[in-house]
């Protein structure tokens, strides 16, 4: 035998809803009375709230629900209470203090303000860093975090480095390396290409294996599948 625990679940029931506007006894009980008269069994022990919304003072819930005991009824609470006093007084004969759908949908809660968009703070911009003149052999320009620009020539055994691209208005005889922190989309550019070693992100080639074709003509140099791939600039 499987055994369950207890649970406890929400559902929906049909509770008559009786309004009233006065706590006159005799009013509520002809009601009342009427109402078993016309359906008999579907009232019979039938669960009942009472809507107190139109109540200016607090009735007597002990003699209400002595009343709609009497005629066959089971008063389960109130609805529509307007003040913690009548609440209060509900409560203590046992009656639940309940809010209806309409009263719910009459009264909605305010709906939260929408949280700011968080925009993202652009990356500082740094600028690239120029350099006036030939880079004479022996010598060693390194752009830290962004673009090197030359405009100039580059000597044999001069070096060249740069976090991002490096644009070399003159001819490159020494050491180009762009991406020199693993930024695969570094790029190398060159008016007269006679270069020692050209690398970008690690991937480098050196000057026996440049195309003869594009020795002496301006390039453009990039990553493509991982290899170096030169073009010449038309």
């Amino acid at each position: 035998m499987v055994e369950r625990d207890n649970e406890l679940k929400g559902t929906t029931f049909t509770i008559s809803v009786l309004h009233i506007s006065d706590g006159e006894p005799e009013r509520i009980r002809q009601l009342l009375a009427e109402k078993v008269a016309q359906a008999p069994y579907f009232f019979n022990c039938a669960p009942l709230v009472i809507n107190v919304s139109r109540l200016e003072h607090i009735p007597d819930f002990e003699q209400l629900k002595e009343l709609v005991e009497s005629e066959e009824f089971v008063l389960v609470g109130i609805t529509g209470a307007r003040s913690e006093d009548m609440k209060t007084a509900a409560k203590a004969v046992g009656l639940a203090v309940m809010a209806s759908g309409k009263s719910r949908m009459s009264e909605p809660e305010p709906e939260p303000a929408p949280a700011p968009a968080v925009v993202p703070e652009p990356a500082p911009l740094i600028p690239s860093k120029v350099h006036v003149g030939p880079v004479r052999s022996g010598q060693q320009i390194y752009a830290a975090g962004t673009s090197l620009v030359v405009l100039g020539s580059v000597s044999p055994g001069a070096e060249v480095l740069a976090d991002d691209s490096i644009h070399i208005y003159g001819t490159l005889r020494g050491r180009a390396i762009a991406g020199a922190r693993g930024n695969t989309q570094a790029r190398i550019y060159c008016q007269q290409l006679q270069a020692e070693l050209l690398s970008i992100a690690g991937t480098f080639q050196l000057s026996d294996a440049l195309p003869a074709d594009l020795i002496q003509h301006p390039v453009h140099v990039r990553l493509d599948n991982e290899q170096l791939r030169i073009d010449r600039i038309k």
